[in-house]
């Protein structure tokens, strides 16, 4: 089961990582459409400034230029969704031109960051300025904007482009994202041009600084997990650097929402496992369980090693024990004189056997009562007990008020001694007997033993043998012992 639950975590954290590994998939395929969206954007921007820039740079009347750029932009416009307007404005920063109606009186950039730029810096290469105010509407939009000189190579003024932040917008909420996603387009230093889903108070936000950008935003393109600095959502980022135009495009999705149908499935995963594990586990207990009591029911036949053999005779004596004298019973004295009687004539060891019956003790259930009765056979068993000292010696309960003793490795001898010192332990009990004529609770005892091998069944012989002595001892008039070797 260990192994099983080892592979289902490994499988588990294999899927857990294929997952993050197709969110950011996904998200850089993402990132590089919506780059190339956008640099077709700022290129067909490009491409109608420069036309503008040649219109305005040619021979002639500026007024007819003007007149030139307004058709000329006329003709563009449907090729710009976003175009949010194009104005000219001369080298001190008067609007000469806007697209979209008439300029009032008096309307000046000269201290816009772009015409700065262009007006400081003699490059012909395309501007795309941080978010700005359309002067006019109020709107946010980006400026797109080029360098005008004259004939001479002089600073000439500044055609500007205004991509309007709602039509960005409108086309990046065209596209499926999950509630925490976002998508980013910024400039490739770090400040944020447009972000969907819309916040206002995000338009311009300079990352320059942060960490986050810096260690993970290098290079052309690439992927970071990371907690957002605006909102503090963890979330998979996959950005796009533009090869064209100074511009980053990045989208989000959050980590939680990416793995989402990971966490459901796992939960599924680890639901079924954890099932069938528990199944296998019940299964496992229960054929544990029963090999457990087919060892211990069979352990008894293992002679190879003493002490289990010993452990699980003592556990056979409890499972086969008498409820009233606590000896074992008869069931228990079967087996344990069969395995004997085998090992002595396996060992070649005496083996010796003590039938005891309590004198008259019919009379005594009948003077006394059968409650009395019981408690005298208990005080009886438990001085056998106790006057059977060694582990390996049994004494059990054989019938009624008949009880037996089991002496592995005692010869006959031994035997009478045992008989001799029971008898006496018996009659020092001082149990009052009025109907018996010994005046107390007295035994007769039978002893047999077996000397080495024997053919047939010995056990049987051996207890036939006890019973006899037993019975001789009662002819004799009880209170005694009698020995007969087999």
């Amino acid at each position: 089961m260990l192994s099983v639950s080892l592979a289902t975590g490994w499988q588990l954290w294999a899927s857990h990582n294929q997952t993050l590994t197709a969110a950011d998939t996904n998200n850089l395929n993402l990132a590089q459409a919506l780059n190339i969206y956008a640099e077709g954007i700022f290129t067909q921007s490009d491409m109608l400034l420069q036309g503008v820039a040649e219109t305005l740079k040619s021979e002639g009347d500026a007024s007819e230029h003007i007149q030139r750029v307004q058709s000329l932009v006329s003709q563009q416009k449907h090729l710009l969704d976003p175009l949010d307007g194009v104005a000219v404005l001369d080298a001190r920063g008067n609007w000469l031109m806007y697209s979209k109606g008439p300029v009032p009186p008096g309307t000046n950039s000269a201290g816009r960051p772009y015409f700065m730029h262009h007006r400081d810096t003699r490059s012909k290469e395309v501007l795309i300025s941080p978010p700005l105010r359309n002067p006019f509407t109020g709107e946010w939009g980006i400026a797109v904007s080029r360098r005008l000189e004259d004939n001479e190579g002089r600073f000439a003024g500044v055609a500007v482009i205004g991509l309007g932040l709602t039509n960005f917008l409108r086309a990046f909420g065209t596209i499926a994202l999950a509630d925490s996603g976002t998508i980013g387009l910024s400039t490739d230093n770090g400040q944020m041009l447009v972000l969907y889903p819309y916040r206002e108070q995000d338009i311009g936000l300079d990352f320059s600084k942060s960490a986050n950008f810096q260690r993970h935003f290098s290079g052309t393109s690439g992927t970071a997990s990371f907690r957002s600095s605006i909102d503090g959502m963890k979330r998979l980022y996959a950005f796009r650097r533009s090869d064209r135009y100074p511009v980053l495009t990045t989208v989000a999705v959050g980590r939680d929402q990416a793995l989402k149908t990971w966490r459901r499935l796992a939960l599924l995963t680890i639901a079924v496992v954890g099932a069938l594990l528990a199944a296998v586990a019940a299964v496992g207990w229960r054929l544990i369980i029963n090999i457990g009591r087919r060892i211990r029911a069979e352990a008894s036949l293992v002679a190879a090693r003493e002490d289990l053999l010993q452990a699980n005779r003592r556990l056979e004596i409890l499972a086969a024990q008498d409820q009233l004298t606590s000896l074992a019973n008869r069931r228990g004295f079967d087996e344990m004189l069969a395995q004997e009687s085998r090992r002595a004539a396996r060992e070649g060891q005496p083996l010796s056997l003590l039938m005891l019956d309590l004198d008259y003790f019919k009379r005594f259930n009948d003077a006394y009562g059968h409650v009395a009765g019981d408690q005298c056979l208990k005080t009886v068993a438990t001085a056998l007990k106790l006057g059977v000292r060694r582990p390996g010696d049994l004494v059990a309960r054989y019938g009624g008020e008949e009880l037996a003793i089991i002496l592995p490795g005692t010869n006959l001898a031994g035997a009478r001694n045992v008989a001799q010192f029971l008898l006496e332990q018996i009659r020092a009990l001082g149990i009052s007997h009025g109907a018996s004529p010994h005046g107390r609770v007295t035994v007769s005892i039978g002893v047999a033993a077996l000397r080495g091998a024997n053919a047939g069944s010995p056990e049987q012989r051996l207890v036939e043998a006890a019973d006899a002595a037993l019975y001789e001892a009662k002819a004799r008039g009880r209170n005694c012992w009698i020995a007969q070797d087999d």
